[in-house]
């Protein structure tokens, strides 16, 4: 018979434990760590220098008076002069006139511009320019005192009434996108130069307007409001002291 094998492995052959390496902090704790001692190290220093800066600040308090009476004059000052350029804005919008020769002599966005401020002279507070591509048919909208949503196309041509016409085609992309994607309750083309007759008629028959040369000499003149200029102009949304 065979000696039967001994129970285990010889001491000799047994491998020792591994001894495991303590793990070190990672970049990025040490990161965080940093991080927040530089933090702390800058809090400590803004907390000095408020403290140096109201000691010193309590030894001089004259200069704190000096201060607040800069501050308090350039606040004046700032004040009047909004309040200067708001007086003058008013005078200029109440007097706004404008001839036809000069609205010939505009670029077309400064005719655009000039729509604008007659909106706004007849009092259409939110009065503002749109125009531009991408602008969807749209050039100037406005709000009415009566409430009554404006959305205005303008055609400025250099050569008035010697440059080309407005016809159908421009009146029909203000009827696709003025009402559908404006939200107007008003619908107007304006224009320095002149307009075909089927576009008029295409006009009447969709609920359009159109301020011609002729409409828009009295308009830009001052004389009336372009809503009084305008036949069948929607009734007001809300009654206002104009109504």
């Amino acid at each position: 018979m065979s000696p039967r094998p001994r129970r285990g492995w010889p001491a000799a052959s047994r491998r020792p434990p591994v001894r495991r390496r303590p793990r070190r902090p990672g970049k990025r704790r040490r990161g965080a760590d940093d991080r927040l001692i530089g933090f702390l190290v800058a809090a400590v220093l803004a907390a000095f220098l408020v403290v140096a800066v109201v000691e010193w600040l309590l030894a001089h308090w004259w200069i704190l008076i000096v201060i607040v009476v800069l501050a308090a004059l350039a606040g004046g000052v700032w004040l009047h002069h909004k309040q200067q350029q708001a007086r003058w804005e008013a005078v200029r919008t109440q007097g706004l006139r404008y001839g036809l020769s000069e609205l010939d002599a505009l670029h077309h966005t400064r005719f655009e511009d000039a729509v604008r401020d007659l909106m706004g002279r007849d009092g259409c507070r939110d009065a503002v320019r749109v125009g531009g591509g991408g602008d969807l048919g749209a050039d100037v909208k406005a709000t009415d005192p009566y409430g009554r949503r404006w959305v205005i196309q303008c055609k400025h041509r250099r050569n008035g009434l010697a440059g080309s016409a407005v016809g159908t085609p421009d009146l029909q992309v203000l009827n696709g996108t003025a009402r559908q994607v404006h939200g107007a309750d008003i619908a107007v083309i304006v224009t320095n130069g002149r307009v075909t007759k089927p576009a008029v008629a295409f006009a009447k028959q969709q609920r359009l307007h159109v301020v011609d040369r002729h409409t828009l000499a009295v308009w830009a003149s001052g004389s009336r409001p372009l809503w009084e200029l305008l036949r069948a102009v929607p009734p007001p949304r809300r009654p206002t002291t104009l109504s």
